[in-house]
Order: structure tokens, then C-alpha cells, then sequence
């Protein structure tokens, strides 16, 4: 079955301007609203709203596809642009009973445990704690469509307007939780403990969008 795609209005929401799809995936996108094609009207619900602009976050591009349907292209590692896996992003101006799937399309490995039963996590602002996806509905498989990349599809439904929703690859552990960890056994004073700082990463630096 042939597959086309149709060309989607991305919209900033913070500026109003429009952003074209195949620009080099520089940064993560922000607070970004997906239409349909040649909408240029207001704001309405179920035109999703994607951002990845926190620390952890990753997605570098958004194509419509239909009313139903999102490409998601993640960004490369920060030392290895071969290296493409973890994807962090959050979604909201949702409507109710929204149906929607969403296509990682640009994965670089070829094994994953996709394949095997794992599945993506996603919480909301009411309800906070992490939630794996059904297995049921990802599914990771080879795509011609995408240059023979391999191809991470979720089915996902909506059910409360008003929340945010967030999706990632796994349960998420920042630098910054790190951090706080580590202060934590420094305030204990143990005998055993002492840090250090060796050096910076570059992935320390790319916490910024």
C-alpha cells in the first residue's frame, strides 16, 4: 500500500511563524502546534502541540500526516549523529477521545526490545506517575517509506483535555536527579564518600535546547 504524506502546516506557537519540515534537526522542538494542511486560522483543540525543551527531552521534527497520524523524527546523540534511540517529548491541546498514531520514524538500531514486549512510557499532569503503553500497540518494524529505517509505531487515545502528556522511550533519569542523589549521600558524611569533579561533558551542554 503507497503511502503519502501530506504537506503539514507547523506552526510556533510562541511566534506565530511557520517552520518548513526538512530543516537539519538542530534542536528540540518547542511548544510546537502541528495543523492540518493550509490551516492558518486560530488555535483549535486537536491541533497537537508537541515540545521537547526540557532537560532529557528529545524530538526534532513533526510531520502531519493525517488527522490521525504524526511522523516523529528524533535527534542524533550529541558525539555520534549515527546514533539515534532515546526520545522524550510531551504533547498537549488534545481533545477528547483522541485518537492518534505516533511514528518514531528515524531509529537507528536494528534490534530493540520493542520487538520482544517492551513499550514506551507516558504520564500526564494528573496522573504523574510513569505508565507503560500496551504492548499491544507498538509495534517496531523496517519501513521503505523512510529510507529502510527502522520504524517505531504507538497507538495512543486522549482522554482528558486538560492535561499535558509526556512520552519516552523509557523512564527518564536527568543529570539533575543525578545531582540531587549525589548531594544527598555527600550530606551523610560518609567515611567511604568523597567527590570530586573530574571534567565536562559535552552532554552537560546540550541540556539546553
Amino acid at each position: 500500500m503507497e503511502r503519502k504524506m501530506e504537506g503539514s502546516t507547523v506552526r510556533d506557537v510562541d511566534t506565530g511563524g511557520e517552520t518548513g519540515g526538512e530543516d537539519v534537526l538542530v534542536g528540540n522542538v518547542n511548544k510546537l502546534m502541528v495543523s492540518p494542511p493550509g490551516y492558518s486560522g486560530p488555535q483549535r483543540k486537536g491541533h497537537l502541540i508537541f515540545d521537547a525543551c526540557f532537560e532529557s527531552g528529545n524530538l526534532g521534527r513533526v510531520d502531519y500526516i493525517s488527522e490521525f497520524e504524526f511522523d516523529l523524527f528524533i535527534r542524533p546523540d550529541t558525539c555520534n549523529p549515527r546514533f539515534r534511540v532515546w526520545f522524550n517529548f510531551t504533547v498537549e491541546n488534545v481533545r477528547e477521545t483522541q485518537r492518534v498514531i505516533f511514528n518514531v520514524v528515524n531509529f537507528s538500531k536494528t534490534k530493540s526490545l520493542y520487538r520482544d514486549g517492551m513499550s514506551p512510557v507516558v504520564k500526564s499532569t494528573s496522573r504523574p506517575k510513569w505508565q507503560r503503553l500496551p504492548a499491544k500497540n507498538v509495534y517496531y518494524y523496517r519501513c521503505p517509506d523512510h529510507r529502510r529505517n527502522y520504524v517505531m509505531s504507538f497507538a495512543f487515545c486522549f482522554d482528558r483535555e486538560e492535561d499535558v502528556y509526556q512520552f519516552s522511550y523509557c523512564y527518564p533519569y536527568t543529570y539533575s536527579r543525578l545531582q540531587h542523589y549525589l548531594a544527598s549521600l555527600e550530606r551523610r558524611n560518609l567515611s567511604y564518600l568523597q567527590r570530586e569533579q573530574l571534567g565536562l561533558s559535552v552532554c552537560v551542554v546540550r541540556t539546553v535546547c
